[in-house]
């Protein structure tokens, strides 16, 4: 009896060992495989990330030319490709823009004149810039403010979109000779031109005045603006450039024309809100017209007398 006792404890101790032995192995083979997979997961992770280094490491933007446009060579160098700060350029970043400047004196219809231009929607001619002081206070001011001009960051109210093809200022002769170096340098194309209102009570208003004018000084003044132009047009000799007289763009309607051309815009019928100020001949606008006729008779200036066009 005691012998089967024993047995039977012994095979219990052996069953026991038997059933206990799975569990441990389970435990080890759970340990291992965890190890093993957050060994693998590290691993991927590392990979995964040195891959996504490289890629943003070896990206490279690479802006696309603009293609050159179906110009001549000679007209290569008049083309311009402005960066505005102020702006984007968008869809028309490739669109090639024109310099332009109008040179002119004083009360000779280049405000009138400018108006039309600014009628053309891809035209932004921005006035007598320099009448405000502090953009002409030195050399660096100057060069400052035109290069804001043409790279389309001065905002005024000619200021068109950003497909504006041709851009510029108007600047009078007698303000150009400091910086005529500028105009050089950028290839701009100067228009040489010979104001109004907007509306006809005001025009009608001023048109009441009659200037007297001194007949003594009026032939050296002319001479003065005659030398002022001729050098003016030896200075800018080997600029592209045209010649405008306010008398053709009045009598001769595809003067306008001929300069949309010039600045390569499309072709339109460009017009003006401002209104002539003095109607009738030109003896009837001045005071003292019978000591001005006495004065130019004879000279080289007596054609001034005989308007060849109606007011």
């Amino acid at each position: 009896m005691a012998e089967d006792l024993c047995i039977i404890i012994k095979d219990t101790r052996i069953l026991n060992a038997s059933k206990k032995s799975p569990s441990v192995l389970r435990m080890i083979v759970l340990t291992l495989a965890m190890v093993c997979g957050i060994y693998i997961c590290s691993i991927c992770m590392k990979q995964i990330s040195t891959r996504t280094n490289v890629g943003f490491t070896d990206v490279e933007v690479i802006k696309k030319p603009c293609e050159e446009p179906n110009l001549e060579s000679w007209e290569k160098r008049y083309v311009h490709y402005p960066n505005p700060i102020t702006f984007r350029r968008a869809e028309c970043a490739c669109n090639p823009v024109r310099y332009f400047a109008i040179l002119s004196t004083q009360r000779s219809g280049s405000g009138w004149f400018e108006t039309l231009l600014n009628s053309h929607p891809n035209i932004s001619s921005n006035g007598e810039i320099f009448s405000v002081k502090v953009r002409r206070s030195n050399i660096s001011t100057i060069v400052e403010t035109l290069d804001n001009v043409y790279n389309l960051d001065l905002l005024t109210s000619a200021s068109k979109n950003e497909c504006t093809a041709a851009v510029g200022l108007k600047w009078m002769l007698n303000q150009l000779w400091p910086c005529g170096y500028y105009f050089k340098s950028q290839d701009s194309r100067p228009l040489v031109v010979l104001s109004c209102v907007t509306r006809p009570s005001a025009a009608a208003i001023l048109a009441r005045y009659k200037p007297t004018i001194n007949a003594k000084l009026l032939i050296p003044n002319l001479r003065e603006v005659e030398e002022m132009v001729t050098k003016s047009l030896e200075y800018f000799n080997s600029t592209r450039h045209i010649i405008l007289y306010y008398e053709d763009i009045i009598k001769n309607h595809t003067k306008l024309t001929e300069v949309q051309d010039f600045l390569k815009v499309p072709r339109i019928d460009l017009n003006s809100r401002q209104v002539k100020i003095h109607k009738g001949s030109l003896s009837r606008q001045v005071e003292n017209w019978a000591d001005i006729k006495k004065t130019l008779k004879g000279t080289s200036y007596e054609s001034f007398l005989h308007a060849d066009y109606t007011l």
